[in-house]
């Protein structure tokens, strides 16, 4: 075991990887507590195919592909927020609207362009030896932004994810913070994108809170306990993926998919 971590971080872009992709874990896993609690957990979905699709066009027009999705992604968030409020497309119809026409878009554009080569292939399920240096630290300077916001706003986040009438009624600008948590569910799909891939960032929402809901009731233990599973989980899967030579992205949501099931049969148990 010893001897398979040192071979692990003697490569440099592992090094990198486990570095940016952590902050990535832990970003998504912070943000999911709150968008499970809001029942808008599929917004991530949403918004990583936007990314997908925000991508294809990049790529066609030989631009970086991160640089371009950042303020598409963000607006997007924007806009399927106030969607999803302001009109007759709630929720979950909104997020399905968003998700299946950027994804049709991105394809039609790549079939007409490059077809699906390995760039593409790349973005859409993660690979870490895709990972330029610049990639890398663009998500690390994202997952610091995101990490930081959310500590710095963590008792206005918490208020109104847990009761917006009275937040609105207290003085607080609740659509304000919904946006910014929108913002930073963007920020974290952009980030992700090249390390786990489009069509799995969202799994790295989802699972972590869901699994530390099963084991906790209160706010702050379930908080606590996402983060450290993610950080976890995204461990175990980027070792199974040095191991086995599988995609990193999806070891990595296998990890994620075991501890539920675990986390899941503690939750039973503890009734």
């Amino acid at each position: 075991m010893i001897q398979l971590l040192r071979d692990l971080f003697s490569y440099s872009f592992i090094i990198r990887a486990l570095i940016g992709g952590s902050l990535i874990a832990l970003c998504a896993a912070l943000l999911g507590v709150n968008l499970v609690l809001k029942r808008f957990s599929m917004i991530g979905d949403g918004l990583s195919h936007v990314g997908f699709g925000t991508l294809a066009i990049a790529m066609a027009l030989n631009l970086s592909p991160l640089i371009v999705s950042i303020p598409v992604v963000v607006i997007a968030a924007f806009l399927l927020l106030r969607i999803s409020t302001n009109s007759d497309i709630k929720g979950d119809a909104a997020v399905a609207l968003f998700s299946s026409s950027a994804l049709a878009l991105g394809i039609l554009i790549t079939s007409i362009t490059s077809g699906l080569n390995t760039d593409v292939t790349a973005y859409m399920f993660g690979s870490i030896l895709a990972m330029s240096k610049s990639d890398v630290y663009i998500s690390i300077c994202l997952g610091i932004v995101v990490i930081s916001l959310y500590i710095f706003l963590y008792n206005r986040i918490f208020a109104v994810t847990f009761d917006e009438t009275f937040s609105a009624a207290a003085g607080m600008h609740t659509r304000r913070y919904n946006s910014l948590l929108a913002v930073l569910t963007a920020l974290t799909v952009v980030a992700g994108m090249r390390f786990v891939g489009v069509m799995m960032i969202s799994s790295l929402i989802i699972f972590p809170a869901l699994s530390a809901m099963r084991v906790f009731k209160t706010y702050r233990p379930v908080v606590i306990f996402s983060a450290a599973f993610s950080l976890i989980c995204f461990f175990i899967g980027i070792i199974a993926s040095f191991v086995w030579s599988t995609p990193a992205g999806a070891s990595i949501v296998t990890a994620n998919l075991i501890g539920f099931g675990l986390c899941a049969l503690i939750g039973f148990v503890k009734k």
